[in-house]
């Protein structure tokens, strides 16, 4: 009785540990103004987050492994800032739109 315990307890967290999840992106937006934010993946789908409201934080979204560039479009402003990343299996990444002048973005990313 003993061995099938253990053994039951060892199959389900051999199942845990080696189960994995798509990444996930959400964005940040720490200026004033609303924001629309363009996600291009590397399966060539795109994915718009739109009106992200200035101090706003979205809930985030399961995106495809891969390369990813980012642009931001900002109320009021002339310039686009983009970035690039890679996503990863098991990270959770935030794309950080910068109050700063001129605008910025920053990928905070973290493990799931």
């Amino acid at each position: 009785m003993k061995n099938l315990l253990a053994l039951l307890l060892l199959l389900i967290l051999t199942t845990v540990a080696c189960s994995s999840k798509p990444p996930s992106i959400r964005v940040s937006n720490q200026r004033s103004t609303k924001a629309n934010v363009q996600v291009k993946l590397e399966n060539q789908n795109t994915i718009n987050i739109n009106d992200v409201a200035g101090g706003a934080t979205t809930s985030y979204q399961e995106i495809s492994e891969g390369a990813v560039l980012v642009t931001a479009v900002i109320q009021n402003e002339s310039v686009s800032p983009v970035i690039s990343f890679n996503a990863d299996r098991d990270k959770n990444h935030t794309v950080v739109i910068l109050n700063s002048t001129p605008p910025s973005l920053r990928i905070d990313t973290e493990s799931k």
